[in-house]
């Protein structure tokens, strides 16, 4: 699939110029040939074409940033940036990428049923397992849209809303299908639907069901929320998840699990969308993606100082900084704490510069350019490391000044002579670094970082990591939710200490155990505490993987969460429109409301 996916998306692109089909919609369209496209598609090559495409569609989903983090507790602009609609809660039925997200999940969906009408039961569980993607993207973010098993060729432009109940409970059927279907591969690593990722996917899609469908939302504000009788959802979720992760023991260290060399074998990667620089066929400098360009500080332009682009439009929030407690082992696998110097030769890049991290054998002796500690390293600590490294902060003939930053709510920042010794530190308030224009303040994440990545002038879809939607650590913690939720707090903390115990971080027996380095919203009763303790292992877990906005929805804590910790949210009001009506979905955009003819149709609450 990695190799073919360029391949095949042009093939299918160019049976679709020829025969003028759009978005592969028309069937019956002449090609210059005289061949139809519902022809072509039905070919043992054209379906397979076809269905290398449907996968290729997921691309167009999986790489905005903004609607999927933006507004919530973990990431600020900086350098003077504009905040986002998303982090203001202003956003309307015109935003980009509401818009944007609406449209490539029907994208997918559309394919997907494509492929079944094409292919009959060929590829029937890649089919469902991609509709079922789609439709879990749609409810998490819209709420209740149009069903659909139908592949849409025509112009028909009637499309009630169906509600999320028969959404859900039809997702489910997909995916269990799946999960039960022997034929179907256990697991694979080439992108293709497997055993694992149907049930890791159910997994996900019953725990939204179960929130959504069987606990109500008491106080917005507050995030409480209380139980219905029926927790068969949160059941289904618990044990879905124990099939995906079956066996897949959380051996490898973090740093290992997100390594780029680990990328094709990765036992924990369930699924992802497939990207390969080598079979790119137009400028590999802009076929990739974003995400290790999203995460950071602006460090300059690379092929002036060596190091790596990022925007400054997602940097830690001052919750962040405090998120990863001492010993977790997590911070220092999600961060680049360490920027290695550039000589200024290109020839020697990446052997020197922020890319030598991947490619030396011999970090520890690397001149420094830019490191960062976390916040429970004492000043002490912090300077006796410096004076250690002194001939690594020489900048000598080295492009960057080096500089060292220990990270908390008040930031000491170090500068050096030219012998490498520091000179005396400078106190900076975090809140006030995020709105100057400061630059490289802050790490960047080094999650998604390419290794291979071309020596360039500031391109930033110049990555070709693989975008990992499913994962056993994820669905650990799927797992440790849904056990919470039905009840079984025995398996929640086996499951949620799997996850801490990999990480180096102290087990927990009990949720008086747990204890933050933040100052955190006060939670009303203990539900909603344990619902932070989840929250926040799923933002060390998963920092940078763009979930992070549905996690808070699904939950009940958006509301609180963006109140607390959000600084461009003072209140309920800012995120409710003038009726008082809270916008917990996304709108539906304006083109889908004016060209939709179904009776009924009403935009979500709030806008």
């Amino acid at each position: 699939m990695k190799k073919t996916i360029y391949i095949s998306a042009l093939m299918l692109m160019a049976v679709c110029l020829f025969s003028s089909c759009e978005d592969f919609l028309e069937a019956d369209n002449k090609s210059a040939g005289g061949q139809t496209a519902a022809d072509y598609f039905k070919t043992e090559e054209g379906l397979a074409a076809f269905r290398v495409n449907a996968y290729y569609s997921l691309q167009n989903m999986s790489t905005w940033t903004d609607i999927y983090t933006d507004g919530t507790d973990l990431y600020v602009p900086s350098r003077g940036k504009t905040p986002t609609a998303f982090q203001y809660q202003t956003v309307t039925a015109e935003t980009g990428d509401v818009k944007n997200l609406f449209a490539a999940c029907f994208q997918v969906i559309n394919n997907a049923n494509g492929l079944l009408f094409y292919g009959g039961d060929k590829y029937a569980a890649d089919a469902k397992f991609l509709r079922a993607y789609g439709y879990y993207m749609l409810t998490q973010h819209f709420g209740s849209v149009y069903y659909s098993t139908e592949y849409i060729n025509n112009a028909n432009r009637e499309y009630p809303r169906t509600d999320l109940k028969t959404i859900y409970d039809n997702t489910i059927a997909d995916l269990q299908s799946i999960v039960d279907d022997a034929n179907v591969a256990e697991i694979t690593h080439d992108g293709t639907v497997n055993r694992r990722a149907a049930a890791a996917l159910l997994a996900k899609v019953a725990l939204a069901a179960g929130w959504d469908l069987q606990t109500t939302l008491g106080d917005e504000a507050k995030g409480t929320f209380t139980k219905g009788d029926d927790l068969s959802y949160f059941t289904l979720a618990a044990s879905a998840a124990e099939t995906a992760i079956k066996d897949i023991a959380l051996t490898q260290s973090f740093e290992e699990k997100w390594s780029a060399a680990n990328e094709d074998t990765n036992p924990e990667t369930f699924f992802a969308v497939q990207y390969d620089r080598a079979g790119y066929p137009g400028d590999v400098n802009t076929g990739g993606h974003g995400l290790q360009n999203d995460w950071g500080s602006y460090y300059g332009a690379q092929d002036a100082n060596g190091l790596k682009v990022s925007s400054s439009v997602k940097v830690p929030s001052y919750k962040s900084l405090f998120l990863w407690g001492k010993g977790d082992e997590r911070y220092a696998a999600t961060y680049m704490t360490t920027f290695y110097n550039y000589d200024g030769k290109s020839e020697n890049w990446p052997a020197t510069g922020y890319y030598a991290y991947y490619s030396s054998s011999n970090r520890d002796a690397l001149p420094i350019a830019l490191y960062y500690a976390p916040y429970y390293v004492t000043k002490s600590e912090f300077e006796s490391y410096l004076k250690a490294n002194k001939e690594r902060f020489a900048q000598g003939e080295y492009t960057n000044a080096p500089k060292a930053y220990l990270m908390a709510g008040t930031v000491l920042k170090y500068e050096f002579n030219a012998d490498g010794s520091y000179k005396s530190p400078s106190s900076l308030a975090y809140t006030d670094l995020t709105l100057a224009n400061e630059l490289n303040f802050t790490p960047c994440v080094k999650k998604w970082d390419d290794p291979q990545t071309i020596f360039s002038p500031g391109n930033v879809s110049n990555c070709y990591r693989d975008i990992v939607l499913l994962h056993a650590s994820d669905i650990y913690l799927v797992a440790a939710e849904a056990y919470y939720m039905a009840g079984d707090k025995t398996n929640f903390w086996n499951k949620l200490n799997a996850v801490r115990t990999r990480a180096k971080a102290p087990a927990l027996n009990a949720i008086g155990d747990y204890d933050v380095d933040y100052t955190a919203a006060s939670a009303a009763n203990e539900d909603v505490q344990y619902i932070d303790l989840i929250l926040d292992e799923r933002a060390r877990e998963l920092y940078a993987e763009n979930q992070r906005w549905a996690d808070l929805r699904r939950t009940r804590q958006l509301i609180r969460y963006n109140i607390a910790y959000n600084s461009y949210i003072d209140a309920l009001e800012n995120m409710q429109n003038a009726r008082g009506e809270t916008r917990w979905y996304r709108p539906i955009p304006s083109a889908e409301m004016g060209s939709n003819t179904a009776e009924g149709l009403v935009q979500n609450p709030g806008y």
